[in-house]
């Protein structure tokens, strides 16, 4: 009788090598991500806000959700995220109409009607920006530097992150389009931003 190895061993300890990073991998996705607030599926799935990091930009207090923000233009990080894009801004960046924005714990969303296509702009500033900006560069989002926007500022598909006088400002865009299509739209937007801070 001729007995023979079975390579199923090394093969199995390959797999779960290659596997051992997908739990943290798949964490820091849903960070980013959130989880999808229960109205929104009453309102056909829409996005709905996220906030990387959890808390408010150095511990300030958050507007309740689900309440537009009035502020104008002019506003820091530590501040409200709302007054950091306007509405008519978000609107022009994602090309469609969007909801008034929305201030939760650091981050500022633009939702779109449910009557409308998928669309939602998000200010992360503060804390939330940098903890946004950090957990891309930590999978290895491939980020392109853009020249002359505050202190750095870079942009990688859908999103744009800078800092001005050690202020994180990010600013992601959701839409079903070719993520290419807004990065001239998302510098532009983020050279304002940096006006702002």
């Amino acid at each position: 009788m001729v007995h023979t190895r079975s390579r199923t061993g090394s093969g199995d300890r390959r797999r779960t090598r290659a596997l051992a990073g997908v739990p943290v991998a798949a964490l820091l996705v849903l960070a980013l991500q959130g989880c999808q607030d229960p109205a929104a599926d009453d309102a056909g799935g829409k996005p709905s806000a996220t906030a990387p990091g959890g808390a408010g930009a150095e511990g300030s207090p958050a507007a309740p959700s689900g309440q537009p923000s009035a502020s104008p233009p002019g506003g820091t990080a530590d501040g409200d995220p709302c007054a950091l894009v306007t509405q008519q801004e978000a609107e022009r960046l994602a090309g469609t109409a969007l909801k008034p924005g929305q201030d939760l714990e650091g981050t500022c969303t633009y939702p779109a009607p449910e009557s409308g296509p998928t669309a939602q702009v998000e200010v992360f500033a503060g804390e939330s920006g940098k903890n946004y900006y950090d957990a891309e560069r930590g999978l290895g989002h491939e980020l392109k530097p853009l020249d002359g926007i505050g202190d750095e500022a870079w942009l990688e598909d859908g999103s744009v992150f800078l800092r001005v006088s050690g202020q994180w400002v990010a600013i992601r865009l959701v839409r079903n389009e070719e993520p290419s299509r807004f990065d001239k739209p998302l510098e532009e937007l983020a050279r304002t931003v940096a006006g702002r801070l």
